[in-house]
């Protein structure tokens, strides 16, 4: 049995590394990367060992005091210029998760704060804000699950679409924290995971952690959707997102459109849990999201031992598709549920 009662990202500030799980190597193999360059860092985001939008926000900020604390820049100047080139190259890894752009604009109001001051208290002060945006989202999954444990209390099955668990956060998750909090709280509650293609973060990896955490957990196709609905197998749905419109439209992994559609044909609650920081407020509605295209070859030729679709043929690869507002029920976030409609009161 694997060791899933640490975090998934975690700053090592004795080796000044940041720390985390290769998601790309689960369920089989349990493996932790420790990571210090800031080419490694992008490559685990863009390739996926580091993924989750709390999570990709948190490893940002971490990893930006990570590349301060090694920065060989001799004057305040030169720092500067190469810290604003590590923020703008991380943010390049993954344009459509908010939480890095908030996590890496969090770290310039910090150092824009204390740009007076000496290269060693500047670099104290990114490392203590790190820190504290890494425990912010443990307390902020915390309380998004004693709010969404409310709403699925009675409920004896819940769907999820990708992975908005503890291994896309550092601890409990969004759209799966109300299901830890209730497993703690004494009630048990099933989880129908979509196998979420083509990177399979449901069947890989939400399958994984809700399993190693003893909660009853099936798999499903993701076409196996509305057959689950239709017959009553699940209560609600719960997903996390990867940025969300001032209107409510919301940004996450690819099929969670279509889920919504099934739910509310069926009848059936569909709840998005996030953080505030994943509220896009450059976006007024899901127009403005960008929407990340990635290689076709994650469709048609990862998971098999030989291709799998014909070589002359092309495949179509978003990493993401916009939920409308009006086929969700609610957010559930660390400051309480929220209507698609209440979103403008909230900044």
């Amino acid at each position: 049995m694997f060791d899933m009662k640490g975090e998934t990202v975690s700053y090592d500030t004795a080796n000044n590394a940041l720390v985390i799980v290769d998601q790309t190597e689960l369920p089989n193999k349990y493996v932790q990367l420790s990571l210090k360059t800031r080419e490694e860092i992008y490559d685990a985001i863009k390739l996926l060992k580091l993924r989750g939008a709390p999570g990709i926000g948190v490893s940002a900020a971490i990893a930006l005091s990570v590349l301060a604390n090694n920065s060989g820049a001799r004057t305040k100047e030169d720092f500067i210029k190469e810290f604003n080139s590590n923020c703008e190259y991380l943010i390049s890894s993954r344009p459509t998760a908010v939480n890095l752009s908030w996590a890496v604009n969090e770290m310039k109001n910090t150092l824009f704060l204390c740009k007076g001051e000496a290269l060693d208290i500047i670099k104290k002060a990114l490392q203590d804000k790190a820190l504290s945006i890494h425990s912010d989202d443990i307390l902020r999954c915390k309380s998004i699950g004693n709010y969404g444990a409310r709403l699925l209390r009675d409920c004896k099955a819940v769907l999820t679409h990708c992975n908005a668990g503890r291994l896309a956060c550092v601890k409990y998750g969004t759209a799966l924290a109300p299901v830890y909090v209730l497993k703690e709280q004494g009630k048990e509650i099933k989880v129908y995971a979509d196998e979420t293609r083509p990177l399979l973060q449901g069947a890989r990896l939400t399958a994984f952690e809700l399993s190693q955490a003893g909660i009853d957990v099936t798999v499903i196709c993701d076409n196996m959707a509305s057959y689950v609905m239709k017959n009553g197998l699940v209560d609600a749905v719960s997903v996390g997102a990867d940025s969300i419109a001032l209107n409510g439209d919301t940004a996450n992994k690819i099929g969670t459109s279509g889920v919504a559609a099934l739910a509310k044909y069926y009848g059936i609650p569909f709840y998005v849990c996030a953080p505030l920081s994943t509220f896009n407020k450059s976006a007024l509605t899901g127009d403005d999201i960008a929407i990340e295209m990635r290689d076709e070859r994650e469709v048609s030729e990862m998971w098999y031992a030989e291709r799998m679709t014909p070589e002359a043929v092309g495949a179509l690869n978003p990493a993401f598709d916009i939920t409308d507002a009006s086929l969700i029920t609610c957010f559930v976030t660390e400051k309480g549920v929220f209507k698609p409609e209440d979103i403008k009161n909230l900044f």
